[in-house]
């Protein structure tokens, strides 16, 4: 098609603000998919994004469109994920379109993470459409929302269309926008081929399948192709588009969206990011790709089976193509056993990866704490990079620990602010400033920036925020700067054996409190054994915390219905000995709801 007649675009909002919802009335208008088969979040074909009501992959559709003047139209549209773990998924989504429409909940208006998508899109250059979406609600106030898009945002009032995606008011507005205001893609078709692979995913029997956007030439069936960066050879076995399914066509030109499936078996060889040209007479110069994704939240997975652990990692591999934020290497835990540590972009980033290991893959798996990568400086001068907190070295040899520092936006009622300012404040968060949000009607809300410790706002801070303003509040971060902080590594023992799996890395301050609140709890989750279990946290080699278990009783002195109590004497002596054996040779094994404990807050 004449490269004028295509639109790329896609949708971005804040979380729950109806981006899959408006794309199922996109596809149902443009009669993409037949209303027989239509059903809600279409795109969301994840059983896990269905569930839980939210998009985690980004997902491309080709759609044709009959404009008022009669003319038609390619649209190639990408659906994005909302929640702020994944603006990693977003950014890569904006780089192989020209335009997005940006949708606002109508009754919940600017959130944080709309602030956040805003900034990225404007990074890449490209044309906004504003839509104010659900005014069918009862709670509807699309002027209100208007107006904070006029003032926060810099929207012209007239620029913004009102839409409900459920019902399907508006919808048609927006197509015609999206084809009237973002311009065709920029690219020569007569130069040698330049495709960016913006995604990806593994089949078993086609190989490696690269998602495509095409910017200079052109790409068709069986031709040989290579990888600018890495230099592999492939060939071109099927080329396609999404329809959402994935249909094989002859070929790909120039500013169109589609796949390639190359063949390759080796994941690793086709990375998200890299640019597809011919073998011969190839482009030289490779596209600008993506900022590699820095993983900032680290933990262990571990398979409950040990005998899993080979399948754990051919499922990551796997896991990796189709998310090229995710990374992993193995490591070895005295308590678990054989495991990998795995680097995420949030909490629920790594919730996310091990659902879908134990549905997907039928793998249960285990986690640990959840920590972050701290920059150590020896006493000898070496710097060292700790992701995992039994690598922390001794604290006689650690001259300075510095630690990962995010910049926090949270967006609240006005009637929430003390709520929040002292749930942040007790995370060691610093005040930088406060902004209203101006509006027609109704409670104004404000805009807090602060500053705050990454390793505070892994564990449980979303959902207390949550509740603590009654599901108002909405928050974005993104990772600042590097600053020092005084930490020790808190070890647990149990059966004075420390278990590393639970080790974690503190506050010194806060060191007694946590330790003491985490033997409380492992106290009820590990079973009671025949001797006694002492339980202690320790930093360093001073005990700050301890409970014990006690030991299960038998009655040896049931059997005795008298006589001489030399007898009672030597049978309790005899059990006392055996108590001692067993505690010196006997182990304690640790339930995995014990691993579990150091997830939530003490």
């Amino acid at each position: 098609m004449d490269q004028s007649y295509i639109r790329n675009f896609c949708i971005i909002a804040h979380i729950d603000h109806g981006k899959s919802t408006l794309a199922d009335r996109l596809l149902e208008m443009t009669g993409t998919i037949d209303r027989r088969q239509m059903q809600e979040q279409f795109l969301d074909q994840m059983e896990l994004e269905r569930e839980r009501g939210i998009t985690i992959k980004a997902k491309a559709v080709r759609m044709n469109y009959c404009s008022s003047d009669g003319e038609e139209y390619q649209l190639n549209l990408i659906d994005t994920p909302g929640h702020v773990d994944f603006t990693y998924e977003v950014s890569r989504s904006l780089s192989a379109c020209e335009g997005a429409i940006l949708v606002v909940d109508a009754a919940q208006g600017v959130q944080a993470q709309t602030l956040a998508n805003v900034y990225i899109a404007l990074e890449h250059d490209l044309v906004i459409i504003p839509v104010v979406n659900k005014i069918d609600l009862p709670n509807a106030e699309p002027e209100r929302v208007a107006e904070e898009m006029e003032h926060t945002l810099g929207f012209a009032h007239e620029e913004i269309i009102f839409a409900s995606a459920k019902e399907g008011w508006g919808v048609g507005e927006v197509m015609e926008v999206v084809v009237g205001r973002v311009p065709p893609p920029r690219g020569e078709p007569h130069r040698p081929l330049r495709a960016l692979i913006f995604d990806s995913n593994y089949d078993p029997y086609k190989g490696v399948i690269a998602y495509i956007r095409v910017f200079d030439g052109e790409v068709s069936k069986g031709k040989q192709l290579k990888l600018v960066s890495s230099g592999r050879s492939l060939e071109a076995l099927e080329i396609g588009v999404f329809r959402p399914n994935l249909t094989p066509i002859g070929k790909l030109g120039t500013g169109e969206v589609g796949y390639v499936a190359t063949g390759v078996k080796n994941i690793t060889e086709c990375q998200v990011g890299d640019t597809i040209t011919l073998e011969e007479a190839g482009a030289v110069e490779p596209l600008a790709g993506y900022r590699p994704a820095k993983p900032m939240v680290f933990a262990g997975l571990y398979p409950l089976e040990s005998n899993d652990y080979l399948l754990l990692r051919d499922a990551l591999d796997k896991l990796r193509l189709n998310d090229a934020s995710l990374s992993y290497e193995p490591e070895t835990s005295s308590a678990l056993g054989f495991g990998f540590r795995c680097g995420f972009l949030g909490s629920l980033h790594m919730e996310i990866v091990q659902e879908r290991l134990e549905r997907e893959y039928r793998i249960g798996v285990l986690g640990t704490s959840p920590s972050v990568a701290y920059h150590v400086v020896t006493a000898d001068g070496r710097e060292l990079i700790v992701k995992n907190p039994t690598d922390m070295p001794a604290e006689s040899e650690i001259r300075e620990i510095m630690e990962p520092w995010i910049d926090v936006s949270i967006i609240t009622p006005q009637g929430y602010i003390g709520s929040v300012m002292e749930l942040v404040r007790g995370r060691r968060g610093e005040y930088k400033r406060m902004d209203y949000i101006q509006g027609m009607a109704g409670e104004e809300r404000v805009v807090l920036q602060y500053e705050l410790p990454l390793r505070e706002a892994i564990i449980d801070f979303y959902d207390e925020l949550k509740s603590r303003t009654q599901g108002y509040a909405s928050m974005d971060y993104a990772v600042s700067r590097y600053r020092q902080a005084h930490l020790v590594k808190l070890d647990i023992l149990v059966n004075n054996q420390p278990v590393d799996a639970l080790s974690l890395i503190v506050p010194a301050e806060d060191a007694r409190r946590q330790g003491r609140g985490l033997v409380e709890r492992l106290r009820g989750l590990i079973p009671r054994q025949l001797f006694d279990v002492p339980i202690q946290a320790a930093v360093g080699n001073r005990v700050i915390a301890r409970e014990t278990i006690r030991a299960l009783r038998k009655d040896v002195l049931a059997k005795c219905y008298g006589g001489d109590v030399t007898r009672k004497r030597k049978l309790l002596e005899k059990q006392a000995e055996g108590k001692k054996r067993m505690k010196r040779v006997g182990s304690v094994e640790i339930p995995p709801e014990a691993f579990l404990a150091v997830l939530r807050k003490g």
